[in-house]
């Protein structure tokens, strides 16, 4: 049975964001989240050769067998939007709000997780796609995701932008169904994985439960 990538982000918690120095760094740098239990990865499409990555990263399985789950973020217009799901993209990430991204995400079916930050913004983000990266988000802190949860109570809201890894948990309390982090997760591999088994919770596509 697969997993809409939202119920596998939410049982996450924790989407890596790679920004690598070329593709094949962040092919290694994917393998090694995989390896430690992360199944969803965003890749970006600032990453030289980003397309390759995915296509090379997207066939591959966690460390529990599971289906990688490789998105593609940065992605602002039609053509890296096509490009993004030729290659194998699970879903996509804008910055902001990108109506041309958003129009390839719904003409092909697939999951467009729209940049916002104002509250009309991630409205309409989460109209038109079910969820919002809301960017810069360390600008706001947790309180001004709260205060979107009050009034988008329903809302699939992913903080991403300046959030170091001992903060997640602060975000979820605070509303996020899940928190981007694009640097500040350690190296040692036994670390690596700790971080996501103390994170990860079920899916609701996963009757054996977290971890399976």
């Amino acid at each position: 049975m697969s997993c809409h990538p939202f119920a596998v982000l939410a049982a996450q918690r924790l989407l890596p964001v790679l920004r690598d120095a070329d593709a094949d760094q962040a092919v290694r740098r994917t393998t090694a989240l995989l390896a430690a239990g992360c199944r969803a990865v965003e890749l970006t499409t600032s990453v030289p050769g980003w397309a390759a990555a995915v296509a090379r990263t997207a066939p591959l399985a966690d460390a529990h067998g599971r289906a990688a789950l490789i998105g593609v973020g940065t992605v602002t217009g039609a053509a890296d939007a096509e490009r993004a799901l030729d290659a194998g993209a699970g879903f996509l990430v804008s910055p902001y709000p990108a109506p041309e991204a958003r129009a390839v995400a719904a003409e092909r079916g697939a999951v467009f997780i729209e940049g916002a930050f104002t509250p009309g913004e991630v409205a309409s983000a989460v109209r038109s796609g079910g969820a919002a990266k809301v960017f810069p988000a360390h600008v706001g802190g947790t309180g001004f995701i709260r205060s979107l949860k009050a009034v988008l109570p329903d809302a699939l809201i992913i903080p991403t932008g300046g959030i170091r890894p001992a903060q997640v948990r602060d975000w979820l309390a605070a509303g996020a169904a899940a928190v981007g982090i694009g640097s500040g997760l350690p190296a040692d591999p036994g670390e690596l994985a700790a971080v996501f088994a103390e994170l990860a919770g079920p899916c609701c596509c996963d009757p054996a439960g977290p971890g399976r």
